[in-house]
This record gives structure tokens, C-alpha cells and sequence, in this order.
């Protein structure tokens, strides 16, 4: 059994992500796959509608997936979601979408403990409520449960708004959160069709044959001339509807007519509509899309197809390599490559903790295979978001998450093919789950694959010293978590005999090496871009500090180790607080929402980087406690391997 326990991990493994790769099926006649797959322009990037669904999703309730607590699924998918929002939005006005967690901003909305609570019928159900396996209280609400709110809603967002960010209560974010997730909602409800009217299509083919009398009719009222009148209403009507869903929505879903790259050509349906009172005739792209609004809500799943098939054959005359990687970008959102990397490393981590317990080759080897197919999975998911943007692999905080976590996961594997002790697995495990979930809260602001600011626009530069630095920061990282696996075995467990004492010392200087070359050079090479844009090489701007930070810190560590003032204890806790520096640099300093490097402000983070920090401080304090203070406490339960945990410790008490 222990011989075959890593062949059936990797099995198992792989048989996940296998299933995770298996494209999409349609759930039911109509083809909802083939519409998350046409191209939209938002933002200067063409990507498809799933994207949207996707991202929107994101920022309105925190997750992808749409669901009651009590009623379970109420969407296939998010581009089924964004179907029902802009072709039958007084359904899905009824599902739960809007994410509330404030106390005050509940109490705001007329919600109490009492119709918070959730009631299940199930005594299963009720007990996992307690457990807190479901959810116990409804966070979620309907925007046909805030549509009698919305006038307070506003009015606080317009107090709070004024208000500097870093200076405004946890209830004023929350409050302009929430009318910003209500702005964008109606944006998407605006973005094809005209939200109030049942029937578009019909209007649409009507107003086409009433526009050049209606145009008319128009200009013999301007003249005083006679009209009718009650054409002139309706011209005046509907153009008051284009009106609103130009001005309403940023996504631009109506292409050029002819292959024209210039990206300044896509217009938004509503201002492609408003172009038919000079041109007498409907775009055909917003026909398209109320001729799927027509087939949506009469169910008539054979025309949707039908139409979505012909509107797709005439965009791929024209648009063929934009339409390729809007769908490889469709596919790339259905696996979720990121997600199951997460899975992944958490199984991996605590395999990695039981190999030190038990079966130490066998679950060591399991680990390291579930390290290396997360490692690979993720690898493929940068491989492909750099294909899909055209762009080195780091262009945001988002993206440097991911970095990050794979640039510390792969010096782990080499680690553990070296030292086989499960230690390098450990510690890509709980690295590459932090990050990837670090990513994964990032994620909550937007699409991830943005355009960049101007004077980040430079593959070279963010090929050569966002990378280099990225590194760095992968490589302080690991240092310190290694560290953090040293003082936690040796205090709390009695697996840490000399042998990997030894082996973790060696593995923590080797990467602090690396991080000092690493940090140094890409802080250098940061140096030279800011010379290059600003006319400067040093400014003392914050990020900047951070930078020189990192370099200073790990310099510190490897001088006091070579002037023999540190010893193994020592070296770790330095490199534990190498985690609290590196986090500073990376996330702090955006907070302080200052400087020319501030491009990834984050105000929601703080919490979470002060909590890090402390923890890391519990940890460097439990390091230096003396061992001999430990072994009072613990009694008399040391034994031997305690013993030798404390021969190792007396021998590098500094």
C-alpha cells in the first residue's frame, strides 16, 4: 500500500484536473456557450461576454457561482447569468447578487437578525448551519429587495464620496461598494437591449421602416410645417432609449463593419442605434442582439442558435484572430486552472505534514507529485493569460500573486528533488494555497488582464525588472516560511532531529543568496526604467523604499551569519521577518495611496497585512524563546528526540 500511495495520488490527480479540462457542455437547447464567446470591448481590451459575466460576478457578490441558499442553483453559468440581466433582466432583478456584509449597511436596508437568519427544513442541513458548512445567514440580496432603498443607498454614497479614502468608516466603503455594484448592474442591463421593452426586435424593425418619415416629420415640426405628430412621438421616444443605453453601459459590443483594427471603431449598441437616424437602417449587430433577446424570451432555442451561428460566421470574416483567443480566453475561464492549482497545494501541504508523522517516503512522494502537477497546471494558466493579453507574466498586483506563488513553488520542488525530506513540499503547499488565495481576493476588483497605464507600457521593462523583482520577492518569501516550518517543528513537534535541522539551514541561506541577487538586481533594473520615465534614477518614492528594504534586510541576514553573529536559530527568525518586509513592499506601500508607484491601492488589504505581520512577530518571538524555557513548560513529556531537538538548538542558540 505505501508503495502504490504515490502512483494513486498522481492518478487522482490528474483524473482532477483531466475533469476540470473537459470543456462546457450546454445544459440545455440553447447554445449559452457559443454567447459567452462573442467579442465585447471593454476597457481597450477585446475579451468575451463570459468574461464580463465572470468579472461582474466578482465584483458584486465575490463569487462566480449564482445560487440560494434554499433553492440552490438558479443559473447554469455566468453567461447565462448575463443572459437573463440583459435580455429578461425583471428575472434575474429576483436572484440574489448584491454582496452585503456590513452591520450598519444591513440595518440601513431594513435587515435584522431575525430575517437574516436562514431557516432550513433539512435537520442535515441545520446542523451543518451551525457547523458553519452552509451559510446560516443570508448575505446575498436581490436588487428587487435594495430597488426601495436605493434613494438612502445614494444619498450616503454622496456623503461618503468626499470623504479621503483612508479617512472614511468601515460603513461608508461599504455603502459606496454597493451603489457601485448597483451602477455597474445597470450598465450590464443597458449594454445590448433596451431594458424596459418587451419586445426590441419588433420595435427595432418597425423603427426602421418609421426613421426616414420619422426624420421628416421631425424637421417639418422644427420648420412649423405640418407633421404627425404622433410619428414624431415615437421617433422621439425610442431615440430617448438609444440615448440611454449609449450613455449607460462601457462595454462597446458593436464592431466596426470592415476589419478595422483601430479599437477607437467599436461603439456601444446603443450609439451604433442612434446612427440610424442618419443612416436609415439598423446596425446589424444590434439586431443580432435583439433578434437573441426575442429568441430568449419566447424560448425559441432553434432561431437563438441559428442567429448566433450566422452573427458568429460574419465576425470571423472579419475579426478571425481576435475571435481565436476570445475563445481560447472562454476556455481558459471554464477550467480555472488557478482554482484546482489551490486544491491542489492545500492536499499537498497536508500530505507533506503527515509524511513527518508517518509513511515519511510514501506521502512524501505524494506531496511532491500533487506539488508538481499544481506547479504545472499553474504554469500553463500564466502561459496562457500572457498569450491572451500579450504580455510579459506580471502586469499587476493580481498577476504578481500568481508569480509569486509560482516562482516560490518551483524552487520548493527543487528543494525536495534535492533533500526528499517533504519539507520543500510543506512549504509550496501553504505558499501556493496563500497566494493563489491572495490572487483570488484581487480578483474581486475586475478583470484581471487589464490594459496598463501608460507608463508601464513597456514589455521590455516588465519583462526585465518586474520579473527580476517578482523573483525576489518569491524567493524572501520561501526563505521565510522555511524558516517558519523550522521553528514550528522544532518547538512543537519532536520531527526536527539535526539532520534537518541541518538540511533547512543550508535551504534557508541558499534562497536568501538567491533573494539578494534577485532583489538587488531588479531593484537596479527598476532604477533604470524610472530614468528612463521620470528622469530620475532614485526618488525615495514608497515602493521604491520597500524595494531597497528587501535588499537591506537580506544583506543584514547574510552579514550576520558570515560574521558568525547568528547561528541556525538565528538565521531563521531574520528570515521570518524577511516575510513581514517583502509583504510591505508588496502591499503596504500601495496603501499608502502615494507616491508614482501607486498602481495597485488596495485600502481593503490592511487588515489582512497587519494580521500577517502579527503572526509572523508570534512566530519570530517563539524562535527566540530559549529552548530550556520551552522544555519547563512542556514537562516532563521531552524525551529523547527532544533531547535532540535540544542539543540542535543549544549549538545555534544565537
Amino acid at each position: 500500500m505505501k508503495k502504490l500511495l504515490p502512483i494513486l495520488a498522481l492518478v487522482a490527480a490528474l483524473g482532477f484536473v483531466a475533469r476540470t479540462l473537459i470543456p462546457a457542455q450546454n445544459p440545455g437547447d440553447f447554445n449559452i456557450k457559443g454567447f459567452g464567446e462573442l467579442p465585447v470591448l471593454v476597457n481597450g481590451r477585446i475579451k468575451p461576454l463570459d468574461t464580463v459575466a465572470r468579472t461582474s460576478l466578482l465584483q458584486l457578490q465575490e463569487r462566480q457561482r449564482v445560487s440560494s441558499p434554499l433553492t440552490g442553483e438558479l443559473v447554469s453559468s455566468p453567461s447565462e447569468w448575463l443572459i437573463e440581466v440583459v435580455f429578461r433582466p425583471e428575472k434575474a432583478d429576483t436572484f440574489p447578487t448584491f454582496a452585503i456584509n456590513n452591520p450598519d449597511l444591513l440595518a440601513l436596508i431594513g435587515k435584522t437578525e431575525d430575517n437574516l437568519k436562514i431557516t432550513y427544513d433539512s435537520t442535515a442541513l441545520k446542523v451543518l448551519s451551525v457547523a458553519g458548512f452552509v451559510p446560516s445567514r443570508h448575505r446575498r440580496f436581490s436588487l428587487q429587495e435594495l430597488t426601495p432603498h436605493i434613494k438612502v443607498i445614494q444619498d450616503q454614497a454622496r456623503l461618503a464620496d468626499p470623504i479621503e479614502s483612508a479617512l472614511r468608516t468601515p460603513f461608508q466603503r461599504s455603502v459606496l461598494q454597493l451603489y457601485s455594484s448597483l451602477v455597474h448592474y445597470q450598465r450590464l442591463r443597458h449594454a445590448l437591449v433596451a431594458p424596459n421593452r418587451t419586445d426590441f426586435l419588433g420595435d427595432l424593425l418597425k423603427f426602421q421602416d418609421q426613421v426616414g418619415p420619422g426624420v421628416a416629420a421631425f424637421l417639418a415640426k422644427q420648420r412649423g410645417e405640418p407633421h404627425d405628430e404622433t410619428l414624431v412621438a415615437a421617433i422621439a421616444e425610442i431615440g430617448d432609449q438609444f440615448m440611454i443605453m449609449a450613455e449607460s453601459t462601457n462595454l462597446l459590443v458593436v464592431p466596426p463593419a470592415t476589419d478595422n483594427p483601430d479599437l477607437t471603431a467599436w461603439k456601444p449598441a446603443g450609439a451604433a442605434l442612434l446612427e440610424t437616424f442618419r443612416s436609415g437602417r439598423v446596425d446589424a449587430s444590434a439586431l443580432a442582439y435583439a433578434g437573441f433577446a426575442h429568441a430568449w424570451r419566447n424560448n425559441q432555442p432553434e432561431q437563438f442558435n441559428k442567429l448566433l451561428q450566422l452573427f458568429n460566421a460574419d465576425l470571423e470574416k472579419r475579426f478571425a484572430p481576435q475571435l481565436s483567443k476570445v475563445k481560447a480566453e472562454t476556455r481558459f475561464n471554464a477550467a480555472q486552472p488557478f482554482y484546482t492549482s489551490m486544491t491542489l497545494y492545500a492536499f499537498a501541504f497536508f500530505l507533506a505534514i503527515f509524511a513527518w508523522l508517518v509513511w515519511p517516503v510514501a506521502l512524501g512522494k505524494s506531496a511532491f507529485w500533487l506539488v508538481a502537477i499544481a506547479w504545472t497546471l499553474s504554469t500553463i494558466g500564466i502561459a496562457a493569460r500572457m498569450w491572451i493579453e500579450g504580455r510579459p507574466p506580471v502586469t499587476n498586483l493580481y498577476s504578481s500573486a500568481l508569480f509569486v506563488g509560482w516562482g516560490s513553488a518551483g524552487l520548493c520542488l527543487i528543494l525536495e528533488a534535492i533533500y526528499k525530506n517533504a519539507v520543500g513540499s510543506a512549504a509550496a503547499g501553504v505558499i501556493g494555497f496563500m497566494t493563489l488565495i491572495v490572487a483570488h481576493h484581487l480578483s474581486l476588483s475586475g478583470d484581471t488582464m487589464e490594459m496598463m497605464r501608460a507608463v508601464l507600457d513597456s514589455n521590455f521593462w516588465l519583462a526585465t525588472h518586474v520579473i527580476v523583482v517578482t523573483a525576489g520577492y518569491s524567493a524572501t518569501f520561501l526563505a521565510g516560511f522555511l524558516a517558519t516550518i523550522y521553528i514550528l517543528r522544532g518547538v512543537f513537534t519532536r520531527t526536527l532531529d539535526k539532520g534537518t535541522a541541518d538540511s533547512l539551514s543550508r535551504m534557508v541561506y541558499g534562497i536568501v543568496c538567491f533573494a539578494t541577487l534577485f532583489s538587488f538586481t531588479g531593484t537596479v533594473l527598476g532604477g533604470i526604467w524610472a530614468d528612463q520615465s521620470w528622469g530620475r534614477f532614485w526618488g525615495w518614492d514608497p515602493k521604491e523604499n520597500g524595494a531597497l528594504m528587501i535588499v537591506m534586510w537580506n544583506v543584514i541576514i547574510l552579514h550576520a551569519r558570515w560574521g558568525g553573529m547568528i547561528k541556525q536559530r538565528g538565521l531563521m527568525t531574520l528570515a521570518i521577518g524577511g516575510n513581514i518586509i517583502t509583504a510591505w513592499s508588496w502591499f503596504g506601500t500601495n496603501m499608502l495611496g502615494v507616491g508614482l508607484h501607486s498602481y495597485g491601492f488596495t485600502e481593503g488589504a490592511f487588515g489582512a497585512l497587519a494580521s500577517f505581520a502579527l503572526t509572523q512577530l508570534a512566530i519570530i518571538g517563539i524562535g527566540l524563546v530559549p529552548l530550556t524555557a520551552w522544555r519547563s513548560f512542556k514537562g516532563s513529556s521531552a524525551g529523547p528526540a527532544a533531547k535532540t531537538k535540544r542539543e540542535v538548538a543549544t549549538a545555534s542558540s544565537r
